[in-house]
């Protein structure tokens, strides 16, 4: 392969965030990989019409005005002391824009280093079919696996009510709310 060839192959690997977890996260919830905009901002669920920061504003009313503002930093803190966490399956994949099922020659996470990093773990949760594609990972844990429905604005045929009614009912099973 040609020098130029490689290096246009490597400009199209894409790698994810670093995941947002705790010793106190008992709830972990996995995404597939971050999307265009939240690569570019470096946040996770960052385009406007996620609605994933949504449904935890409404799932826990007692936030503060920063989150209620959208304030990133306030937002992943107070989701952290709820005893959530958040990471992707994929480390790095290749991928032309943000949906799912562009993704070419992704990476999978170690999840392994779960159990170290999080002793308090009791559940993952997958944000989504793609992300659930690889629960075998996640119950190699031997912990209770869930699929929810994607909060991606491209989940269309799920109304907010219904994603919320699902991601409730997880939290409420782990005592989260």
């Amino acid at each position: 392969m040609s020098a130029d060839k490689l290096s246009l192959q490597n400009d199209k690997r894409l790698t994810g965030l670093a995941p947002l977890l705790s010793a106190n996260t008992r709830l972990l919830v996995l995404g597939s990989f971050p999307g265009a905009v939240s690569l570019a901002t470096q946040r996770y669920y960052g385009h406007p019409q996620n609605h994933f920061w949504k449904i935890l504003r409404t799932i826990w009313t007692d936030h503060p005005a920063a989150v209620a503002a959208g304030d990133y930093a306030a937002s992943t803190r107070w989701m952290l002391d709820k005893g959530v966490g958040l990471w992707d399956v994929y480390a790095a994949c290749e991928r032309e824009g943000s949906l799912d099922s562009a993704i070419r020659h992704a990476q999978v996470n170690d999840l392994a280093i779960l159990r170290q990093r999080c002793p308090s773990l009791e559940a993952i949760a997958h944000n989504g079919g793609e992300s659930f594609k690889h629960a075998k990972h996640s119950a190699a844990l031997g912990l209770p696996v869930y699929r929810l429905p994607s909060t991606s604005a491209a989940n269309a045929s799920w109304s907010f009510e219904r994603k919320l009614a699902d991601w409730q009912a997880i939290f409420n099973t782990h005592g989260l709310i």
